[in-house]
């Protein structure tokens, strides 16, 4: 299956674009935060980083609304190239005065990672086959996690010796090259049909209402949100984890290399597992095995103990992603694709950002073992709430599954016209049928 997706036009072009693209963020993302611990010296306000850049999905469906109106090319190369231009105000850090710049950039960052992911939804489903698309997916996650195996190690060393200005600059040659590599591609060069037309207030909320009417959909969203409502301690807590080993800031890059050594592993099988026990399961499993690791920080003395469940941790984040972004493209029509994705974006990204902005108040007050057992009990009920909403239907697909609204229904079958509605009677039922109204087919061409 992986061999067909990279056969699939395109796709292997998109794929290196992509995978530059995500070079450059192993790189970046762990050095903002830790650009701030070295200029204020606060663990508070490194994780603050991370706030500013979840901070922007509270605009997702407005952008949504945009990501939809526009050729999913078009869009993507755009937005690669304004992601390159918001590096450049990182040459102009030099002091603690200049956080400031550095959450202007974190903000811009979450941006990007809003409006990026939900037009590369709707290119995915334009390029692709449905039966592939977990590949594809499992491709992408496997290759940002591998990235994790070098990309923070470079970063943190890049920015020891030379500064976070140079690797701000790699970054911005990254998002230029992702914008040339998509710029030839001949797929998603036309805008989705638009549904039926409705004031634009209720466009813009259109892919909340999808979410809400979609049982399946809905209740895996949820689940994330109630995990990422804890995970989010992690951005500050790992600073304080870092000082209970008594290493160097430094060292985050290599937690963060051992997590991806982790995820790689699980994200070579996460595509067999989806395709055996099916998305909801699958995200069900990583949530379980990501409640694992985390319980593993807490019960770790050693710091061999602390990279076995860095690494266990790191498992179960290819589990959870590949599974929803699956399930995600596969369920959503493509006119809706954009205002669905960020609406999850708002699902998810609001409680993490709580959790952020929490975790840096936790951090003064509590030892990191603390932190950490909440978090591992806030991810296992999330698990175990998905279990509970979902039994019996763990193993449905996301096609299976029909929204219960007629007007979504409607906008479903006009954005995706099924190619055959039903199998072709068989030609015994057809003549009886025909003498019953007295009158024979005529006979087939």
């Amino acid at each position: 299956m992986i061999r067909t997706t990279f056969r699939t036009p395109g796709f292997g072009r998109l794929f290196a674009g992509l995978t530059a693209s995500m070079f450059g963020d192993s790189l970046m993302l762990i050095v903002l935060s830790m650009w701030v611990k070295t200029l204020t010296g606060s663990n508070g306000a490194a994780g603050l980083t991370f706030l500013w850049m979840t901070a922007p999905a509270l605009l997702a469906p407005l952008f949504g609304y945009i990501v939809d109106r526009v050729a999913r090319r078009t869009f993507l190369v755009v937005a690669n190239v304004a992601s390159a231009a918001m590096m450049l105000p990182l040459l102009l850090v030099h002091d603690a005065g200049d956080v400031w710049i550095v959450y202007a950039v974190a903000f811009c960052y979450g941006t990007s990672f809003v409006v990026v992911p939900a037009a590369l939804n709707g290119l995915l489903k334009e390029m692709l086959a449905e039966d592939v698309l977990v590949e594809a997916n499992a491709s992408l996650s496997v290759t940002r996690e591998a990235l994790r195996l070098v990309g923070p190690l470079l970063g943190a060393a890049t920015f020891a010796f030379v500064g976070g200005g140079a690797v701000a600059m790699v970054d911005a040659a990254t998002f230029l090259c992702a914008a040339v590599a998509i710029a030839g591609l001949r797929a998603g060069d036309r805008p989705e049909p638009a549904g039926q037309p409705q004031h634009w207030r209720a466009e813009v909320v259109e892919g909340a209402t999808f979410i809400r009417r979609t049982p399946v959909l809905l209740h895996t969203t949820l689940a994330l949100a109630l995990a990422l409502l804890v995970i989010g301690f992690a951005e500050s807590a790992v600073y304080a984890v870092v000082e209970a080993f008594d290493k160097p800031v430094t060292f985050v890059g290599p937690l963060l290399t051992v997590q991806g050594a982790g995820a790689v592993a699980a994200g070579l099988v996460a595509s067999r597992i989806v395709r055996r026990f099916g998305e909801p399961a699958t995200v069900i499993v990583g949530l379980l095995v990501t409640s694992l690791g985390l319980a593993g920080v807490v019960a770790a003395h050693q710091t061999w103990e602390l990279l076995v469940t860095v690494a266990v941790l790191g498992a179960g984040l290819p589990l959870v992603i590949v599974a929803f972004n699956t399930l995600l493209q596969k369920r959503t029509p493509g006119r809706l694709m954009g205002r669905v994705s960020t609406s999850v974006e708002v699902l998810t990204t609001t409680p993490q950002a709580l959790s952020i902005a929490t975790g840096a108040v936790l951090v003064t007050l509590l030892d990191y073992r603390t932190i950490f057992a909440l978090m591992t009990l806030g991810t296992f009920v999330a698990a175990g709430y998905l279990a509970l909403t979902l039994r019996g239907r763990l193993t449905t697909t996301a096609g299976s599954e029909a929204p219960t609204d007629p007007d979504v229904v409607a906008g479903t079958v006009l954005a995706n016209p099924p190619t055959v509605t039903a199998p072709l009677p068989d030609q015994e039922v057809v003549d009886e049928i025909s003498r019953a109204i007295g009158r024979h087919p005529e006979p087939s061409r």
